[in-house]
């Protein structure tokens, strides 16, 4: 599997490990390549040798692990013979391993034992050094190698990681483990070995990570290079898009300029919700005998909804540009129910295909759309298709658009046991991680999950829409526990007065977290904040029609593989940023483009949508934002 992204890491081939490894954490892979702006740096007394390891100690909870200088064309590795697939170095660097505790005490088995946050930290030659920071965000659940002395970070952020955007761009980068080292057993680290909150993790991944990444790289570089950064960045998507938001909400001064990617905010709200199709499937058709739709079944849903709703100046284009607009409703639709099937409003089926669904499978994918309820109802996508009605007591959170892939094709295709949200196979395994960390209960989580107490053993399938619910409320009442993991405080106010300034991103065929959260957080801050015109002044939203969930993985999210949906080249969007922040150039006119056919799409700054004029439905040119 493998990201489309910007110049790699050079390289003797793809490695799919690495790319599998970045994806399968949503996340967590950025970079751009922008080319480097060489500075005459000032000579310091840092060299990259072990004497660093001494020489810097910004503070007592900070040892330095591994000090490595690596020349342009030498293997990334710490040991071992390198491989056709080994990365190589792009420009000479310098690479610095940093943990800055204090870390978890506990039994040394447990996941929730932990010395402190790691952080590998990559510098480009003092001669190339742009005066800039530019650190990156994490996914998933995070975890890592950063405090590793035999494996490189870089390895598994392949695509854009730390080391390339270094050589590429001569921005000093970074890269954190979000203070555990776990990456098999999910969450569990959030849970200590008596069943109870550990605070310490939390407080690691939720909080002091995002910080503590800007604090040490710029002293490192300062300390390295003789003078302090001009600039620094905080590039981010999926969880690190939550780290993105929580660094402009909770340390405003850190960073200057933040790039969020389709953000993990809300985040026991949205993933919690990410077990509502489990829990429909198991309510409404195991239950009574039904069977779960497969794959089969809910792509040919699918791509029946998007053939209803795609038609822009008479031609079907795929995807869905606007999914808000769209109300089909299977149920009604004789055209996939089976033969002899009644349908709602006296539909009765005709349909010809194996894969056809009955009115119980339709109806489950209309909740599935629709988004979690407190008792499982949905009403009808005539009224209201699931964009039209703010959340509520009874409505806890958004369902995955129309047109979307309800089990993540692209996902799948290259590792076909990962299960996203609506899969058949079973829940996405972040999503029970949550549901267990809420309720404090492992065995709620898949087997994954393992603690002291008990590991899971998938109980969730018990559990009743209300109950469900309940789960929901439960996150949302722990936020002081969980250190504020949501990260959804609308006051942006002391990031605005510092002059920080932020691009936002989400695409609406995002597989695994709903666009619809992303807008809700851009109307509350847009509210709080004193309107439109105030909010765009230093931070500005964006949806992209067609576009899944991968951090710099733009890929075709719709449930048709045929869809080449036009994307913005990521490159782009953070030098908007850079001229925002450093030329006070404000990314009015950004655009997503296609090379194969040959696409184009405006980017228009939310509220105001993509409208087609007439024209070519394929070109740019076609559309204005209104």
């Amino acid at each position: 599997m493998e990201f489309p992204h910007p110049r790699p890491i050079p390289t003797r081939a793809t490695s799919a490990l690495a790319t599998l490894i970045c994806l399968l954490t949503l996340g967590g892979c950025g970079g751009s390549d922008d080319p480097p702006a060489p500075t005459s740096g000032t000579p310091a007394s840092l060299g990259c040798d072990d004497s660093l390891k001494t020489e810097f100690k910004p503070d007592a909870d900070t040892t330095v692990l591994l000090v490595k200088a690596f020349q342009k064309g030498d293997p990334l590795l710490l040991t071992g013979a390198a491989t056709d697939a080994t990365p190589v170095a792009g420009s000479d660097l310098c690479m610095v391993k940093l943990s800055v505790g204090p870390g978890n005490a506990g039994p040394a088995d447990a996941p929730s034992t932990t010395s402190g946050i790691g952080m590998e930290i990559w510098l480009p030659a003092k001669t190339r050094w742009n005066k800039r920071i530019h650190v990156l965000g994490s996914g998933g659940w995070g975890g890592g190698v950063e405090t590793s002395t035999t494996q490189l970070a870089t390895l598994i952020n392949a695509s854009g990681s730390p080391a390339e955007i270094a050589a590429s761009e001569g921005s000093v980068s970074a890269s954190s483990d979000t203070g555990h080292t776990d990456r098999l057993h999910g969450g569990s680290f959030a849970m200590s070995p008596d069943g109870s909150i550990n605070s310490a993790g939390w407080r690691d991944f939720s909080l002091r990570t995002v910080h503590e990444l800007a604090v040490k790289t710029k002293a490192l570089a300062t300390a390295y290079y003789g003078s302090a950064p001009s600039h620094a960045y905080f590039d981010g998507g999926s969880m690190g898009g939550r780290q993105a938001m929580q660094a402009a909400q909770s340390y405003p001064a850190d960073y200057d300029g933040i790039m969020v990617a389709f953000p993990a905010m809300n985040w026991t709200r949205f993933i919690t919700a990410e077990m509502y199709p489990q829990i429909v499937y198991q309510r409404d058709l195991v239950d009574n005998g039904i069977p779960i739709p497969t794959i089969a079944q809910l792509d040919f849903v699918s791509n029946t909804a998007i053939s209803s709703c795609d038609m822009v100046g008479g031609q079907h284009m795929g995807y869905l540009i606007d999914p808000s607009q769209c109300r089909y409703d299977p149920t009604r639709d004789a055209t996939v129910l089976c033969p002899g099937v009644d349908g709602n409003g006296g539909v009765r089926g005709t349909s010809s295909s194996a894969n056809c669904v009955n009115l119980a499978q339709a109806s489950a994918l209309n909740k599935i759309w629709y988004g979690m309820t407190a008792d499982g109802s949905v009403p009808d996508p005539a009224i209201d298709n699931g964009w039209d009605t703010a959340l509520s007591s009874s409505r806890r959170w958004y369902g995955t658009s129309r047109g979307t892939s309800l089990y993540d094709a692209w996902i799948r295709s290259l590792s076909p046991t990962t299960n996203v949200n609506a899969s058949p196979g079973g829940p996405f395994t972040i999503a029970s991680d949550v549901l267990a960390l809420n309720l404090q209960d492992p065995t709620m989580a898949e087997s994954n999950f393992v603690n002291a107490t008990g590991n899971g053993a998938a109980r969730w399938k018990r559990l009743s829409y209300a109950e469900l619910s309940h789960a929901f409320e439960r996150g949302i009442s722990l936020q002081a526990a969980f250190s504020n993991i949501d990260a959804n405080n609308p006051d942006l106010s002391a990031f605005k007065a510092r002059g920080g300034k932020m691009i936002h991103y989400h695409g609406l065929d995002d597989e695994a977290i709903p666009p619809q959260g992303s807008v809700d957080y851009y109307n509350r801050v847009t509210s709080k904040m004193g309107g439109l015109s105030a909010t765009q002044s230093f931070y500005k939203f964006y949806l992209v029609p067609g576009m899944g969930h991968g951090f710099n993985g733009y890929h075709n999210g719709s449930a048709n593989p045929n869809a080449i949906p036009a994307f913005p080249k990521r490159e782009e969007l953070f030098a908007a940023l850079q001229d925002w922040v450093e030329n006070g150039v404000s990314p009015d006119s950004l655009m997503a483009r296609a090379s194969s056919p040959a696409k184009s799409m405006p980017l228009c700054a939310y509220p105001k949508k993509i409208t087609f004029v007439n024209g070519d439905p394929f070109h740019a040119s076609s559309y204005t934002c209104s």
